[in-house]
């Protein structure tokens, strides 16, 4: 009779100590810590999936936890295999600040705040109406002006957050435009839209949400890019009224649309210049809290004669560039009345890399690429140059960008924030 019951207590001690290994499996604090002197808000924190070293489920979702505080969170998947790749969330810290997180795995998917978003659609031809995509392939004679009609609501994906959003001109342009946004909410899914779905371009006036505000005419807008090679400036593509593309095959994907980030890819393969043939891929990233995206570029087929260009349409500006070092960062900033007809006082800028940066050159008068500061980087093969692009407008929640000053000082502290590691520790 004893043995039974020691026999029973040794069992019992046994699935105890099994279910408390479960329990450390499944429940992991992040300690993260900014060791900097600053204030971080909105900082994004990525972790790779091979970071964490327990096994992880499929079928489950990350419950991040500070207490009894929620973080909203989301899982990317970056290769599009089918299996997330990184952990994504934004976090603020106070100065020299460690937070401890905890990490659970659960069954259903938890419900946030969409603070991001991603709008493409297409027609399939003039009298069909526009239909949600998440992907597109634009070979070089299928451009809006050869079709005879425009197939993409916005002329391409329009990506947002709550504080400002943006458009890309898929349509063979490829530029970068702005819409100044009034309230928070992501805006309407029919921007673009008119009543029996065909495409509209019903942005272009003021809305209890916004509109767009940039004038982009020949530029490549906020954050596009060309290429300088023999002293020429070369376009990623065409203008509105070319009926082939330079490039032969265009190819976009939303990567990751989420509350908390979202993900634009472009592939643009044997985009022909001067007789040679380059390929670029793009890739565009928004999260919460920040007036402006994140952009990566890289480049092959390079000869050694080329320089990238990343372009800030100066339309409407009157009032010159003005140049902030930041650390290891420049800040390209321009601030006046830069919107249609000089309607609303808005700034923009670039916050690019000192590494490989050669200085700033205005764009030709005339020609394919015109109305631009372009900031010039020495470009090598399959080497990734990220960036930034900053838009802020008199029109949004936040009414001091109506100010110079503040707007510089905005810009400044965003690229402090930008350059400001966290460290990431994971205890399983």
């Amino acid at each position: 009779m004893n043995k039974k019951i020691k026999l029973g207590t040794l069992l019992g001690l046994v699935v105890l100590q099994l279910m408390a290994c479960k329990t450390q499996k499944q429940d992991t604090i992040i300690s993260l810590t900014n060791a900097s002197d600053i204030l971080l808000t909105d900082k994004p924190v990525v972790i790779k999936r091979n970071q964490f070293s327990n096994t992880i489920s499929s079928s489950q979702f990350p419950l991040l936890l500070i207490g009894t505080d929620t973080i909203p969170s989301q899982m990317n998947d970056i290769d599009a295999d089918g299996n997330w790749d990184e952990l994504f969330f934004v976090i603020n810290f106070s100065a020299n600040e460690t937070k401890n997180i905890q990490l659970k795995w659960i069954d259903t998917k938890p419900s946030y705040e969409v603070k991001t978003s991603v709008r493409f659609g297409k027609r399939s031809s003039k009298n069909t109406p526009v239909q949600p995509a998440t992907d597109e392939l634009l070979l070089a004679n299928e451009v809006h002006k050869a079709l005879g009609y425009q197939p993409y609501q916005t002329d391409g994906p329009t990506w947002e957050n709550d504080k400002v959003g943006f458009r890309h001109y898929l349509d063979g342009r490829n530029a970068k435009d702005v819409f100044a946004k009034k309230t928070a909410a992501i805006t309407p899914e029919n921007v673009g839209i008119d009543s029996v779905g065909g495409v509209e371009d019903n942005y272009h006036v003021m809305h209890d949400w916004g509109r767009d505000v940039f004038p982009v005419g020949n530029s490549v807008g906020l954050g596009g890019f060309a290429m300088l090679i023999n002293d020429k400036v070369e376009r990623l593509g065409i203008t509105t009224n070319d009926t082939l593309n330079n490039i032969e095959k265009t190819t976009f994907k939303v990567t990751a649309e989420g509350s908390v980030n979202s993900i634009l890819s472009y592939e643009y393969q044997n985009w022909e210049v001067s007789g040679n043939k380059y390929q670029a891929q793009e890739t565009t990233s928004i999260w919460p809290g920040m007036y402006g995206y994140k952009n990566t570029v890289s480049l092959s087929g390079l000869k050694g004669n080329e320089t990238l260009l990343i372009g800030l349409s100066n339309i409407n500006n009157e009032k010159g560039l003005n140049t902030v070092n930041v650390g290891d960062w420049v800040c390209l900033i321009q601030h006046d009345k830069l919107t249609y007809e000089r309607q609303w006082v808005m700034g923009t800028a670039l916050i690019i890399p000192k590494t490989s940066f050669k200085g700033v050159m205005e764009a030709p008068k005339e020609g394919q690429l015109t109305n631009s500061y372009l900031a010039k980087f020495k470009v090598e093969n399959n080497k990734p140059i990220s960036y930034y692009a900053i838009a802020a407008c008199e029109l949004s929640e936040d009414k001091n960008f109506i100010d110079s000053e503040y707007f510089t000082n905005y810009v400044v502290n965003l690229a402090k924030q930008l350059a400001t590691e966290i460290n990431i520790e994971i205890k399983n």
